[in-house]
């Protein structure tokens, strides 16, 4: 006869299998995001060189005005799986709908600044006055589709609190190959040039959230929740992703200081900088869909009271964010010789960011911790906490990145501050987790 697994084994295999079935179609909905920008330049470079220079700007600004408000996803994810995990399935819906109403009235308001300012914005971000009326063109058209992005955002966040990323996985597949077929025939078929990929983009992502709408309403009416807008639950909703505002502002800035910093230190320098930074975006995305998957289980154990539970997921958690930085890492490295040749053959640019690419293989454990336990402490509704620890690795990382130009170590030095940072952020957040602070059980927190 069999002898059943002993409890401790029987809790990691039961906890892997929930990893993996959120973790895997999350990073496949990740990685499908920046397909969007991917295919409107493939589509557009064939325009021009200054329409794909306009388009470069137009995406930027778009993807910062729409990033910043990620806490959407984040803090509608944790608060709905508190009320999945305490049973209440009707309030977990209805406190996702005022998370939707708030992304409704926040893509209004962007759209309200952005129109009118498009020009402004784009001679700010050092448009060529080639490039700057198609950025001006892409960024006013796009700028109509944010409502849609953000309810994208927001739905997404309801989804993965119910223990569902299987469908936006198969909602951003089909937004990509519909925002690709959308912008190939309206630029070329229709000839409306980059005017056609903005409103390809734009009729995509309107798509893409008028099927998160329909899921979430079907689901509304299966437990009976209400659709109308309450303002005490969006004001709510707010109040919660105010300091995941901060949070993602503090981060953003980090990366525009380290792109400002790489910007004076030369062309080829800058020109390693921008290839290291994909890579590193890149690999954020298989890590960060460790951290959404934490974000939906540990937010379900804490509404169920389950406060055991959420610790034992925490710790899989981050020994899976380790071995999945140990095996990036290693990947980094045995791949550098094909990788770096794919993005320029200039040998002065290949020898800057070789040192560098090094140095984001071997953080990369520390990395998987850093996301694995920022996700975690989004589950758990810790969000003033990553405000402040975010505002002291800004702090922190801040002077010792403006003093690589004076001090010298060109990339190198300023990666190695990159590394820092990521040091910091992982000592701030494991100090956190270790307190049991982060715990608060119950429907809300």
């Amino acid at each position: 006869m069999t002898q059943a697994p002993p409890a401790p084994e029987a809790a990691r295999r039961r906890h892997d299998r929930e990893i993996v079935a959120l973790a895997v179609p999350a990073f496949g909905a990740l990685v499908a995001e920046p397909l969007f920008v991917m295919a409107d330049s493939a589509i557009v470079g064939h325009l021009g060189t200054a329409q794909l220079a306009g388009l470069g700007v137009a995406s930027a600004l778009l993807t910062t005005a729409v990033s910043v408000f990620v806490f959407l996803a984040y803090a509608t994810t944790a608060a709905v799986a508190r009320r999945v995990g305490a049973g209440d399935l009707r309030a977990a819906i209805r406190q996702g709908m005022d998370g939707i109403w708030l992304a409704l009235l926040l893509g209004a308001v962007v759209i309200a600044v952005v129109l009118p300012t498009a020009p402004a914005l784009v001679e700010l971000f050092g448009a060529s006055h080639t490039a700057a009326p198609y950025a001006t063109t892409y960024l006013r058209i796009s700028s109509l589709g944010i409502p849609a992005m953000l309810i994208v955002l927001a739905s997404t966040g309801v989804l993965r609190g119910l223990q569902d990323t299987k469908t936006p996985l198969y909602v951003a597949v089909g937004g990509f190959v519909a925002n690709a077929a959308l912008n190939a025939g309206l630029v070329y078929g229709a000839g409306l040039g980059i005017a056609g990929s903005a409103w390809g983009t734009v009729i995509a992502q309107f798509g893409m959230a008028a099927v998160y709408l329909f899921v979430v309403v079907r689901g509304a009416r299966k437990h009976g929740a209400s659709l109308r807008p309450d303002a005490a639950g969006i004001r709510a909703c707010a109040q919660a992703g105010a300091p995941l505002l901060v949070r993602t502002l503090s981060l953003r800035t980090i990366l525009m200081i380290a792109t400002a910093v790489a910007a004076r230190l030369g062309d080829a320098d800058m020109a390693a900088h921008q290839i290291i930074l994909s890579l590193w975006s890149l690999l954020a995305f298989a890590l960060d869909a460790i951290a959404i998957a934490g974000q939906a289980i540990i937010g379900r154990h804490l509404g169920a009271n389950d406060a055991q539970g959420a610790r034992e997921a925490c710790r899989r958690m981050v020994q899976w964010g380790i071995v999945s930085g140990v095996v990036l890492g290693l990947l980094v490295i045995a791949a550098r010789p094909i990788f770096l040749p794919l993005f320029t053959s200039d040998s002065a640019v290949q020898n800057t960011a070789l040192p560098a690419l090094v140095l984001v293989a071997v953080s990369q454990p520390i990395s998987g911790v850093v996301f694995v336990l920022d996700g975690v402490l989004m589950g758990a509704g810790d969000g003033p906490y990553l405000a402040w620890a975010m505002l002291l690795t800004l702090a922190l990382f801040t002077p010792v990145a403006l003093l690589v130009p004076t001090l010298g170590g060109g990339l190198t030095a300023l990666w190695g501050a990159m590394a820092l940072m990521m040091t910091v952020r992982m000592l701030t957040l494991w100090l956190r987790s270790h307190s049991g602070r982060w715990i608060v059980t119950g429907a809300t927190r």
